[in-house]
Formats: structure tokens, C-alpha cells, sequence
């Protein structure tokens, strides 16, 4: 009778260890990478010895690509490997070299009957850092008062964001400091809008892409002088120095005109020179030095600036012999500045004529 009891439990056992399921215990939690990283996926199973264990990746579109079965791969990419724990009865599925492509959701299955199966899934997220197209605007160059147009686009996952500034933060055309989009319109550009944009893109993945895009304006000459003109005075034999101040781009080209006649060449009466303050902001100053006062070097003086446009830009002075005035020694040749150039009384005459009255 004893005997006839154990060999019914073991009977019952058997019965129960050969109803149990295949269960998958154990999968990986999602995953967020980055590229070229290594990943590895974990699938462990109970009671799946005498069944197929699959690994299978699920696209964008839901179809299903077998990447394994058992302890063997079946997907030809060495970037893939699969490792067969035995004592935990784990499934680990590595990537390499980890890509955008790999990016989708990862399926571990038991294959239980025809159309009946376990699965259990993760998702894997590939995140990217910024990189701005190459389709990008890198410069613009427009008339003033035209509309000038940047654009800006960047690949990476997710998807950056863009943003533009000025050089040293400047106010932007647009206003503020900041503009958010991937382009910057302006409707009618100013010379003061010339000069450093940056594109930003981020996604908060690694380090911010920048690109800096050079805005060009074209604009006619402007003499930057307070005054249309001026007298100069002094003495017979002295020297005297007219600089005229030019604010154009492309840069314009200026000559002297003294009583009609274009003086363009160096000569014993005269030496002209040209510094430049910076070609990218346009800024220029031609001098002319008259080396003395005499009959032939007294008169009207025209600076006229012209480049591309049609516009002419012109500042007159007016050279004349005083025999009240002094040879103030300022400059290389001891001749008057673009501001003294304006002066038309100094102190000295003025104490003279109180003395005279």
C-alpha cells in the first residue's frame, strides 16, 4: 500500500512539471544610447528547454526581423553577437557600434505552438548630438534696405533645436537677444545689422553645434564728418592736414578735388594717403596733406567717395592764408585734424582783436 502512494505522488508530480509554461523571467528595461556605444540585451527563461527562443526586431512599420534562434544568430551583421548563459537559461543579444538604424523595439519570444507565444519587449533609443547641414547658410550679402534670409538646419535625435544670436550679444534685428527658429528674416536690412550671426543647435545631447554666418550689407558712401564743410586758416608756408572720413562697402574710392583740378598723385605741393579702419565694417580716411600754405595750394578742397552705387558722397573745405594764425605742429606734418579742420576763429585771433579794439 506504501508503495502504491509514493508512486501515485510521483505520478502527480510528473504530471505538474510537464503542465508548467515557458516564462520569460527576466528582459532588459529600455534602453537609451548613443552611437557607436555597446549595448547588451538580457532575455532569461523558465521552462523553455524544448522550445525555439527568438530575438527579433520590431521596425518603425511593425514588421518582424529574426536576428536569432537558440544560441545562434541569424542575422549576418558583425556588429551583432549572441551569448547562452546555461545556469541562468539567459539569451544576451549585443550590439556594436551601436547606429540611428538600430534604433526600434527588441522582442525576446518563446515559440510555444503554431500561432501561441511569449514575448516580452524593450525599446532602444539612439540619441545623437547635434550636426548642423552642410545646406546651411554660411554667408549672406545683400543691399541695405533688402531683405536678407538665414537659414539653418541640424540633424540629431532628437530632433535639435535652433537658435540664433549675434557676436557679443548684441541686439538682434529681429529684437532681443535670442531668436528661435530655424530661419532668421530680415525685411530690410540697416549697415548697423552687418556683420556675425551664430546658428545654435541642441538637443541636449553632448556639447551644442554653432555655425557662424557672415552677414554682409552693401551700402553707398557716407562721409562721416559732423559738418558739409569747413574753413581752414593759416599762415603762409605752413602745412596743413584735411582728412575725410569714409563709411562704405564695398569700399569706395575717393579723390581730391582742389579748385576743379583732381589731385590724385603725390607732388611738392601735396602727399595723399588712405588708412583703413577695418575692410569688414568699412570704414576708411583719406588724407591730404597740403606740405605749405602758398597762392597756389589756397582754395576749395572737395573729398568725393563713390563705390558700386550711384550715390556720391562729398565734404568740402575751404583752405585760406592768414597771417594772424600760427603752424600749430600737430601730426606728421604739423598740419590741422579732420576736427581742427573746423576751427575757424581760434583763441589766439580772438585775443588779438580785443587787443586791436
Amino acid at each position: 500500500m506504501e508503495q502504491l502512494k509514493i508512486a501515485f505522488f510521483v505520478t502527480f508530480l510528473s504530471s505538474i512539471q510537464c503542465q508548467r509554461t515557458p516564462t520569460i523571467s527576466y528582459v532588459t528595461p529600455d534602453i537609451s544610447t548613443t552611437r557607436r556605444s555597446t549595448i547588451d540585451m538580457d532575455c532569461s527563461v523558465l521552462y523553455a528547454t524544448e522550445y525555439p527562443i527568438l530575438w527579433m526586431k520590431i521596425g518603425g512599420d511593425g514588421r518582424p526581423i529574426p536576428l536569432s534562434s537558440g544560441s545562434s544568430l541569424i542575422i549576418r551583421d558583425n556588429r551583432f553577437a549572441l551569448r547562452y548563459d546555461t545556469a541562468s537559461a539567459t539569451y544576451t543579444l549585443q550590439i556594436k557600434d551601436v547606429q540611428r538604424s538600430d534604433e526600434a523595439r527588441y522582442e525576446c519570444q518563446i515559440i510555444v505552438g503554431l500561432n501561441n507565444k511569449v514575448a516580452e519587449s524593450l525599446n532602444l533609443v539612439v540619441s545623437e548630438p547635434p550636426i548642423i547641414n552642410d545646406n546651411s547658410t554660411r554667408s549672406v550679402v545683400v543691399n541695405e534696405l533688402e531683405a536678407a534670409r538665414l537659414e539653418c538646419t541640424a540633424t540629431g535625435a532628437p530632433r535639435p533645436k535652433i537658435s540664433w544670436r549675434r557676436a557679443d550679444n548684441a541686439i538682434l534685428p529681429t529684437g532681443g537677444l535670442i531668436y528661435k527658429g530655424s530661419v532668421l528674416k530680415i525685411h530690410s536690412v540697416k549697415k548697423e545689422d552687418r556683420g556675425t550671426y551664430f546658428c545654435v543647435a541642441d538637443n541636449n545631447v553632448g556639447d551644442a553645434a554653432k555655425r557662424a554666418v557672415a552677414l554682409e550689407v552693401e551700402f553707398a558712401p557716407v562721409i562721416d564728418l559732423l559738418e558739409s564743410s569747413g574753413v581752414v586758416r593759416k599762415r603762409q608756408g605752413c602745412p596743413v592736414q584735411l582728412d575725410c572720413p569714409v563709411e562704405a562697402y564695398p569700399t569706395a574710392t575717393v579723390t581730391w578735388i582742389h579748385n576743379g583740378i583732381q589731385r590724385s598723385r603725390n607732388d611738392e605741393n601735396y602727399a595723399i594717403s588712405k588708412n583703413f579702419g577695418g575692410v569688414a565694417d568699412g570704414h576708411s580716411v583719406s588724407t591730404l596733406r597740403i606740405k605749405r600754405i602758398n597762392g597756389d595750394t589756397v582754395g576749395k578742397y572737395e573729398c568725393r567717395a563713390q563705390n558700386k552705387f550711384e550715390t556720391l558722397a562729398k565734404a568740402t573745405f575751404v583752405v585760406e592764408e592768414d597771417w594772424s594764425e600760427g603752424c600749430e605742429a600737430t601730426g606728421t606734418w604739423g598740419g590741422a585734424n579732420s576736427h581742427s579742420a573746423f576751427v575757424i576763429i581760434p583763441i589766439i585771433s580772438i585775443i588779438i582783436t580785443l587787443i586791436i579794439r
